[in-house]
């Protein structure tokens, strides 16, 4: 009898060892290319709940962004954002903020594409000349201080409410051109 539970003993010991070893090894082991892993597919660092600005030499604010969460992907030279928010603001023009569930920037800012519920407003909640843009994609080009999209899009001033599809606005010098099939109703 003495003998036996000894020779279990032993046995237990050897498979629990064998199963460390085993997991050990697993664990351990780096990621396989073989699985299909590209390592410049997936983000090098990820950021949540951050803002930055950008200021001029006389120390103005020019460009203030939040972001919820930042993907950074060092491969394709692209940073995303999910539920981004920017701003705008020169002296002498207009408030420029802009909302989108996701962003795109591609280099070092150059351009930027916002996805999903895009909302744009130009001007002061109190301003009579705020107007509000929805779309579902925007291109943002912010050296240009431009904005476009080919999408169908919404513009809201005052009582007066156009859809149309595409459209590019000049923040510099705030002309909005309507691409096509442009639709005004006033209320």
């Amino acid at each position: 009898m003495f003998r036996r539970s000894y020779f279990n003993f032993y046995l237990i010991l050897f498979i629990g060892l064998g199963a460390l070893t085993f997991w050990l090894d697993k664990v351990t082991k780096p990621l396989s290319t073989e699985t299909g892993t590209d390592f410049f597919q997936l983000p090098d660092y990820i950021i949540e709940d951050l803002s930055g600005l950008r200021i001029d030499h006389d120390n103005a604010v020019h460009r203030v962004f939040h972001a919820k969460k930042m993907f950074h992907y060092l491969g394709q030279d692209l940073t995303r954002l999910d539920q981004v928010h920017f701003i705008n603001t020169k002296p002498g023009k207009p408030l420029f903020r802009v909302f989108a569930d996701q962003a795109e920037i591609h280099g070092n800012g150059e351009n930027i594409f916002l996805n999903g519920n895009v909302t744009v407003i130009r001007g002061d909640e109190d301003n009579k000349g705020k107007i509000t843009m929805k779309t579902d994609m925007l291109h943002l080009i912010p050296d240009e201080d431009m904005v476009k999209t080919d999408k169908n899009v919404t513009i809201s001033r005052m009582n007066t409410t156009v859809h149309a599809i595409g459209l590019q606005l000049d923040n510099e010098t705030g002309m909005i051109d309507l691409l096509s099939r442009v639709r005004a109703i006033d209320q």
